[in-house]
């Protein structure tokens, strides 16, 4: 038998199958102590006698992921982000990569890659000023007010300016 690391809850469930293996619990009182059915216990308690406590960790620990990045590749990921395309943004280094390079690589996966790495995606400031402000009046209460049709519908007499109260 191979050693395995257990979590919490694995090492809970290997005490209960213990206490049934020691007839000291009834499989069907187990398995609601664990919150399975008894026929999902039986089968936690079968591949114990077969396997040990190994049976009980899931069968891809340790395994890497089939559509994990290779650590060459990411490498160079970061090489190029840091020297070659150094200041381009996520979705531009993507597409870099992808033309130039011949790295095919999603915009999450080279994001993921940068942050580990500890670059940061460069963040243009654009002009904070959205509306000029108007000039204040010298009094509170005083406000030029502006009518920005060209009917004279105040009058036709009056005032030289169509546009403007009096």
């Amino acid at each position: 038998m191979k050693d395995v690391t257990l979590k919490q809850r694995e090492l809970a469930r290997l005490h209960v199958l213990n206490y049934v293996l020691e007839y000291q619990v009834p499989i069907g009182q187990a398995a609601e102590i664990l919150g399975v059915t008894e026929r999902h216990a039986r089968r936690l308690l079968n591949g114990y006698r077969k396997e040990g406590a190994a049976a009980l960790a899931h069968g891809n620990r340790g395994r890497r992921p089939h559509n994990a990045v290779p650590e060459p590749q990411a490498a160079a990921v970061v090489k190029l982000a840091s020297t070659h395309y150094a200041g381009t943004n996520h979705t531009h280094l993507t597409e870099l990569l992808r033309e130039r390079e011949g790295i095919d690589l999603s915009r999450p996966s080279v994001r993921r890659i940068l942050v580990k790495a500890g670059i940061d995606t460069p963040r243009s400031r654009r002009s904070q000023q959205h509306r000029v402000r108007r000039r204040r009046m010298p009094q509170e209460g005083m406000l030029l007010q502006v009518d920005g049709s060209h009917h004279r519908w105040l009058g036709e007499g009056g005032s030289s300016s169509p546009c403007c109260w009096p």
